[in-house]
């Protein structure tokens, strides 16, 4: 299948009750400036200028589970998030406001919880 145009990616959008606090643990996590800022939306843009990630209000947002789990509301996506040192990186998103999981499926991924519970991964490269 060809495609007619060039499609680029740009952004990812979260859902959340407050895109102010939670594009502020973004930023602080990954290092990376507030582009946009809005009452309804914030826009965090890489400085490599890559993908970068949206905030937006869900005045009726409900906390994803995880590990999902039958009648509860299920992640929709989730993040992951290559490190080269996993203890470093896992203090460093817990000092930002993330909690670690309770589950944790494998030895080499940490999955963490920001602070409206969308899981996100941190995940170790090479």
């Amino acid at each position: 299948m060809t495609v007619p145009t060039r499609l680029t990616l740009t952004t990812v959008n979260l859902d959340t009750p407050d895109p102010a606090a939670l594009a502020r643990f973004y930023a602080r996590l990954l290092g990376w400036d507030i582009a946009v800022e809005e009452a309804d939306d914030v826009i965090l843009r890489a400085a490599d200028g890559g993908v970068g990630l949206s905030f937006q209000r869900e005045r009726a947002y409900v906390r994803p589970s995880w590990p999902a789990q039958p009648g509860r509301q299920q992640m929709m996506m989730h993040l992951e998030i290559g490190v080269q040192d996993l203890p470093a990186a896992l203090e460093h998103a817990l000092a930002c406001g993330a909690t670690l999981a309770a589950f944790q499926p494998q030895e080499d991924v940490r999955v963490c919880l920001d602070p409206d519970g969308h899981p996100f991964c941190l995940w170790l490269t090479d």
